[in-house]
Formats: structure tokens, sequence, C-alpha cells
């Protein structure tokens, strides 16, 4: 006998059922009372801008981190720093600790039958308690958010940044980029909340149901450090939580973007269906019921699996990219177009005349291990001579990087020589001294071959 057939979808003449509303609004009132959600809102709209805003004045900057190299010079650097480190950690965890309990805790506390009396709708119920998470997940996200711009632009101001290859974004179009860029990554959040209420609905009030979505996106985190072809690495829902530092390079690299927030928002479509089957199936009158047991495999794992091979094999159709997507030409290019942008900006930090990027007419030439191995893929042994040209100079200008390339297309280009261009962290400035931007950079290689134009 099971609770669909019986205890809740029976009518009870006289008696209406709770709305979806009011039982919206009861399961928000329970998850808001909780002591630890309360300490997370806090902690979300407090910690990011004290952080931000501490880091800011530091001597020393997080410079191995996107965008960590840029804290002293704009506000918004800080923002981005902040969601660097939520994509990797904190949301993961947060979805962990909201989705993945908001089932299993009526099953801790033994209430569901009180539940379903009162309500007399499992469907009602599964909705209202979704709804809910989701409301304090989005609360969540917007208050680390808010926090960590509004501390980076407290402590440091609303000044122009640097974007990932170098070109400079207006204060205005700084903070657009950098709101749309925390608006992409709520769709790999929620894919992961609804793996958090799939295992919360399947493994009841075992602690695995509450790691769950850690767990998942510890082990994305993991594959994409692997040398895994491109499409692989795109159809994987944790790669949405990196895929937006192509917003900050001109024009945006949107492809990829586009396929991770889809195979995000599908995972969550998916995931949350099929914890709505599963607990519509489930028998509320055995009070020692703790999970689905074969039935978690059969109606859980085995068709987010399934989703894995077909995710893969669409994105594997849809795109050209079946290697690394790091390709000597691309770093090439990432390489050039950097040292254009971040040249010209050195040029108006030492008052020189001005020069356009189609006169400097910008080169490089890279290698990978000395040449001794293919240019391409990921790796720390890459070597990029570039070369530019100066109006009316006729010897022309050269200046050698070392290349840390990861395997989601991010590098470091560290400065070789000559040291009157990178050797130096620092420039002499007519106002003092300042940050060398041809030193270190950060920049991007395109891992699509060919991206739609945003």
């Amino acid at each position: 006998m099971t609770a669909p057939a019986t205890i809740a979808d029976d009518h009870v003449a006289g008696v209406n059922r709770v709305s979806v509303a009011r039982g919206y609004r009861f399961e928000l009132v329970k998850l808001v009372s909780q002591w630890r959600i309360r300490l997370l809102v806090l902690a979300c709209w407090t910690a990011p801008a004290l952080f931000v805003a501490a880091v800011s004045q530091q001597s020393s900057l997080p410079s191995d981190t996107l965008f960590g190299r840029w804290m002293h010079a704009t506000g918004w650097a800080g923002s981005l720093v902040v969601l660097g480190f939520a994509g990797t950690w904190a949301l993961p965890l947060l979805t962990s600790v909201v989705a993945g309990d908001v089932f299993a805790s009526e099953d801790r506390l033994g209430t569901w039958r009180h539940l379903l009396v009162a309500v007399r709708s499992p469907r009602r119920i599964f909705v209202a308690k979704a709804l809910a998470s989701l409301t304090v997940i989005l609360l969540l996200v917007a208050g680390m958010a808010c926090s960590s711009a509004v501390g980076g632009v407290v402590a440091v101001g609303n000044q122009p940044l640097v974007g990932l290859d170098g070109h400079a974004l207006t204060p205005s179009d700084a903070a657009g980029e950098v709101l749309l860029a925390w608006v992409c990554v709520l769709a790999p959040t929620v894919a992961l909340a609804a793996i958090g209420l799939l295992g919360s609905v399947a493994l009841g009030r075992s602690p695995m149901g509450l790691l769950l979505p850690a767990l998942v996106a510890l082990t994305m985190q993991f594959a994409q450090m692997l040398p895994l072809p491109a499409a692989v690495r795109l159809a994987l829902p944790g790669y949405a939580f990196i895929v937006w530092k192509g917003l900050f390079t001109s024009p945006a690299q949107v492809g990829p973007l586009l396929i991770g927030i889809s195979v995000s928002l599908v995972w969550a479509v998916t995931a949350t269906a099929l914890a709505y089957l599963l607990f519509l199936r489930r028998d509320f009158t055995n009070l020692t019921y703790d999970g689905t047991g074969r039935r978690a495999i059969t109606t859980g794992l085995l068709p987010l699996v399934g989703l894995v091979a077909l995710t893969v094999a669409v994105v594997a159709v849809a795109t050209p990219s079946m290697g690394s997507g790091i390709e000597q030409d691309k770093v090439q290019r990432s390489v050039a177009t950097a040292f254009a942008h971040l040249y010209r900006m050195q040029t108006k930090q030492l008052n020189r005349p001005d020069v356009t990027e189609p006169q400097l007419r910008v080169t490089a030439a890279c290698n990978k291990g000395d040449g001794q191995v293919a240019a391409q893929g990921p790796g720390n042994d890459w070597r990029c001579v570039v070369t530019w040209h100066l109006p009316d100079v006729e010897a022309a200008g050269t200046a050698v990087y070392q290349l840390d390339v990861t395997s989601d297309g991010r590098f470091v280009a560290d400065g070789d020589g000559p040291k009157e261009v990178n050797g130096y962290f620092l420039v002499r400035t007519p106002i003092g001294d300042a940050p060398n931007p041809l030193w270190q950079f950060d920049s991007n290689v395109e891992l699509l071959s060919t991206t739609p134009k945003g």
C-alpha cells in the first residue's frame, strides 16, 4: 500500500487541500528558522565584502587566482575572485546543506505522516519543498554577489577592469559583465540543487544524501583536471562554473558558455524529475523506511549516468573539438591579442606616444617542451616569443614569455625579458610606481574550434 494510492491522493470530502503557495510559505519558514540556514545567510551577505576589502588592502595579492592580480586596481576584480572560489567550494556546499537536507530532515524527525495529513498531496509537498530550497539558495548566491561587489567598490573604487585578453572594460561594462557572470553560475548551482533533492529523496536520512551535491561537484572538478577531450569537458555540468571567464574576452566566447549553461539546465530538469518520480512512489506507511534501495539506483543513478553519455555524444556531434582544444595557433593568437592590449596600457602609463594595435602588428611564435613535443594540450612548458613594431622604428621589438596552460584553456604568461618590457613587477611612471601589466598576465584559449559570435 503506497501513499499516492491511500493517504495523500484520496479526496477527503468537505476538506480542501493546502495550496502550493501556503505549502511553499510553510516550507520557507521551516528552512529560514533553522540556525544553520540563518548563519549561512549572514555569512553570504557579509563575509565576501569583508574578504574582498581585506585582501584588496594587502601588499600581496592572490595572483594565481583569476583576476586576483587586479584587486588593487578595481573593485570589480574582487567579486570575480569570490565567484571563482564560490564555484569551486562554496556553492556545492551550500546546495548540499539546503537542498540535500530538505526531504531527509523529515525522515530524521519522523514527521512525514503529519505533513501528509496536513497537506494531503505528495505532489504539492514536493513542489513546495523544491521551491523553498531554491529560494534560499538564490538568496545565498545573491548575497555573495552583492556583498563581494559592494566590498570591492567601497574598498578600491569603481575603476575599469582589464579583461582576460587585455582589453579594458569601462566601470559600467565591468559591472554588467560581473553581474552576468554571477547569473551564469546559477545554472550549475540549480543543477547541483536538483541533485541534492534527488539524494535527499532517494537516500532518506543517510548522510550520503546530504553530501551528494558536494561529491558530484568534487568529481566534476577532478574530471576537469584530467586531459579529457574538449567535447567531454563541455558536456559536464561542472564546466559551467568556470566557463563564465569567456565573458571577459572581446568578442565574448559565448559558444562554450551557452553549451555549459544548457547542459546544466538539462541536468537540473532531469534530476528534479527523477526526484519527483521517486517521491511519488515512496511508501510513507512504513515507519522503518529509509531510502528506496534498489530503486535509488535504477531510477536515480543509472539515468544520470545515461545523461552523461548522452550529453557527451550530443556535444561531440555539435562541436568539432574532440581533442584538448588547446592548439598552437590558438595559443599564439591569444598571447598576441593580450600583449597588444596590455602594451598600449603600459604605453599610457609611461606617457609614451599612443599607438594602435594595427600599427603594433603583434605576432607570437609559441612552442611546447622546447619544440620536442607537439605544440598542443595543457602544460607549463609552453614558451612564446612575441614580436611587435613601432611606427618609424625599423627594428622590431621582442619579448619572451613562459606559459602555464591549464586544461580548461586558461593560461598565465610570465615575462622572461627583456627587463625593460616585462622583467619587473613595477614600472616607474610620472606619478610613481605602478604594476607592470606586461610582467604577468592571464588569458584564455577558446576550446572550441568555432564559436558563434555574440
